[in-house]
C-alpha cells in the first residue's frame, strides 16, 4: 500500500506532476481501489450509449435544412474526423495511465498540477450540465409519449418550462436518482443495464436506415451542395467569437457551409471521451481502451452518416422539420408507425447517454479526491460494490434536483466548449508526455506525433471560435471561480504537495 510519504513529486510549484508510476499505485489502496469488471465491448457499448443521442434524432435535419443540404452526411464525417484526432490521443494516455479521471489524470501526469484541476474543474461542469441537460430533454420525450397514451401530468410537475410559477421536471429528477443508484451498485450492473438500453436504441435507428432506404427519391438530394449562402450577421456577445475577433462570418451552404455544419454536427459525438474515464475499472485497460474508444466513434459515425443520407433523401431538406426530423420524415411519405418508433428509441437512448455522463462525472470527481485536490473523505470506495458511492450520491442528488428545477438549455453550450477544452489539453499533454517520459511503455501510440495531436488542438481551438462569445464569458467565470478554490484548498491538500514537506 502506498502512503503520502511515498509520493514524490516530479517537481514542486503550480506545475508539479504525479508521475504515471504514482497515479497506479494509488489506484491499489484498498479504500480508494475501484473493481476491475469492464472488456473492450463494455467500453464499446458504454461509448456508443453516450454519443447516439439527440443528436442523430434531432441534430441531423437542422443541420440539413439550414446549414448544409444533403450534405449534412459529409459534415458527420468532417465532424468524426475531428473526434477521431483527439480519440487517438486519448487512446494513448488511457492505456498508458489506467487510472480514473480522464483529461484530469493525463493532464496531471503531463502538464502539471495547476492544468490538472483546471481541466478537472472544467470536466466537473461539462458532465453535470450534460447529465442535466440530457434528463430534461428525456423528461420531454417521455411526456411525448404519455400524452399519445392519453396520460398527462401535472403542469406542476412537467418543469418550469410549463408551469406557472413553481415547476418541478419530476420525471428528470425521478430519472437521476434512479441512475445513481444503479452507479452505486456497480459498474457491472451499469454496464449490463447499458447493453440492454443501447441494443434498443441500435436497433431503432437500423429501423430508421432500412425502412427508409425503401422510400427515398433520388431527386430529393438535388443539389447535393446547396448554393452558398452568408449567414445572418452576430451581434455582440451572441456572435461567434471567430467574427468578433477576425471579423470572418461563416457561411450557410456551400463547401464551407459543410465546415459550418461540422461545427454543429461535432456536439452529436459528445461523450466518447468518457469511456476513458472508465479505465480503471478495465480488466485490460493497455488493449481494451483503445479499442473500446475508437470502436464506438467508428460504430456511431456510420451510423449517423446513413442516417443523414436517408432522411435527406426521403425529405427535400428544405421541407425537414427541425425538431423531429425522422419522425416527420416518415409522416410525410404516409408511415406515421415509425414516429412512434423513433420517439421510443430516442426516450430509450437518452437513458444511457444521461447514466454515462454521470458516470464520468463521479469519477473525475473521485480522482480529484483521492489526489486531495477535493476532501479525501469523497474518495473512500463502497466495501462491497467497490464503486465511489460518496461523490456518486452527493453529485446525482445535486443534479437530480437542477435538472427537475431548471431548464437549462441556454448552458448546454458550456458542455460543448468543455469537452473541446480537453481535447486541446489531452492533444498537447501527449506531446509533452512523449519529451517528459519517453521510457512509459505505451501499449497504443498516437501516430506520427507531434502532428496528429497538433492537428486535433487546430481543430478543437477552430470549433471552439465558432461558439458564441457569451459562452466563451460563461466558460471563463466558471473557470475563475476554480482557480479561486484551488488556491484556497486544493494546493494546500494536494497529496503531492504535502509530500514535500
Amino acid at each position: 500500500m502506498s502512503t503520502q510519504q511515498d509520493l514524490p513529486p516530479s517537481k514542486d510549484g503550480l506545475f508539479r506532476t504525479k508521475t504515471v508510476e504514482q497515479s497506479i499505485r494509488d489506484t491499489e489502496e484498498p479504500e480508494h481501489a475501484l473493481k476491475k469488471s469492464l472488456s473492450a465491448l463494455d467500453l464499446t457499448v458504454f461509448g456508443v450509449g453516450v454519443i447516439i443521442g439527440t443528436g442523430i434524432f434531432v441534430l441531423t435535419g437542422k443541420v440539413a435544412k439550414e446549414t448544409a443540404g444533403p450534405a449534412t452526411a459529409i459534415a458527420f464525417v468532417v465532424a468524426g474526423v475531428v473526434c477521431a484526432l483527439a480519440a487517438l490521443c486519448y487512446a494513448e494516455f488511457a492505456s498508458t495511465v489506467p487510472v480514473a479521471g480522464s483529461a484530469y489524470t493525463f493532464s496531471y501526469a503531463s502538464l502539471g498540477e495547476l492544468v490538472a484541476w483546471i481541466i478537472g474543474w472544467d470536466l466537473v461542469l461539462e458532465f453535470a450540465l450534460g447529465t442535466a441537460v440530457v434528463a430534461v430533454g428525456w423528461s420531454g420525450y417521455v411526456r411525448s409519449l404519455l400524452d399519445n397514451a392519453g396520460w398527462h401530468l401535472p403542469d406542476a410537475l412537467s418543469g418550469p418550462d410549463v408551469a406557472k410559477g413553481f415547476g418541478f421536471d419530476i420525471l428528470a429528477f425521478a430519472l437521476v436518482l434512479v441512475l445513481t443508484v444503479i452507479l452505486v451498485l456497480g459498474m457491472k450492473l451499469s454496464a449490463r443495464v447499458t447493453t440492454v438500453v443501447v441494443a434498443i436504441k441500435v436497433a431503432v435507428v437500423l429501423i430508421v436506415i432500412i425502412a427508409g432506404l425503401f422510400f427515398i427519391d433520388t431527386a430529393n438530394y438535388s443539389p447535393f451542395i446547396p448554393e452558398a449562402q452568408p449567414q445572418p450577421s452576430g451581434s455582440g456577445l451572441d456572435a461567434p467569437l471567430v467574427q468578433l475577433i477576425f471579423g470572418y462570418a461563416p457561411t450557410n451552404f456551400g463547401v464551407m457551409g459543410i465546415f459550418t455544419a461540422a461545427s454543429v454536427v461535432f456536439f452529436a459525438f459528445i461523450g466518447f471521451d468518457v469511456v476513458a474515464t472508465a479505465a480503471e475499472e478495465t480488466k485490460v485497460p493497455q488493449r481494451d481502451m483503445p479499442r473500446g474508444i475508437m470502436a464506438s466513434l467508428f460504430i456511431c459515425t456510420a451510423l449517423y452518416v446513413a442516417v443523414s443520407i436517408v432522411v435527406t433523401g426521403m425529405e427535400h431538406y428544405t421541407e425537414l422539420s427541425v425538431s423531429a426530423p425522422l419522425a416527420d420524415a416518415f409522416k410525410a411519405v404516409g408511415h406515421p408507425f415509425y414516429a412512434g418508433v423513433i420517439s421510443f428509441g430516442a426516450a430509450v437512448g437518452l437513458t444511457t447517454v444521461c447514466m454515462i455522463l454521470l458516470l464520468g462525472q463521479t469519477r473525475v470527481f473521485f480522482a480529484m479526491s483521492r489526489d486531495g485536490l477535493l476532501p479525501r473523505f469523497f474518495s473512500k470506495t463502497h466495501p462491497r460494490f467497490r464503486t465511489p458511492y460518496r461523490p456518486t450520491i452527493l453529485l446525482g442528488v445535486l443534479i437530480a434536483v437542477i435538472a427537475g428545477l431548471t431548464s437549462i438549455n441556454e448552458l448546454a453550450t458550456l458542455v460543448n466548449i468543455g469537452t473541446l477544452f480537453a481535447f486541446v489539453v489531452v492533444a498537447l499533454g501527449v506531446i509533452v508526455l512523449r519529451r517528459t517520459r519517453p521510457d512509459l511503455h505505451r501499449a497504443f501510440r498516437t501516430p506520427w506525433v507531434p502532428l496528429i495531436p497538433i492537428l486535433s488542438v487546430a481543430a478543437s481551438v477552430w470549433l471552439m471560435l465558432n461558439l458564441p462569445a457569451e459562452t466563451w464569458l460563461r466558460f471563463g467565470i466558471w473557470m475563475v471561480i476554480g482557480v479561486v478554490i484551488y488556491f484556497a484548498y486544493g494546493r494546500g491538500h494536494s497529496r503531492v504537495h504535502r509530500s514535500t514537506k
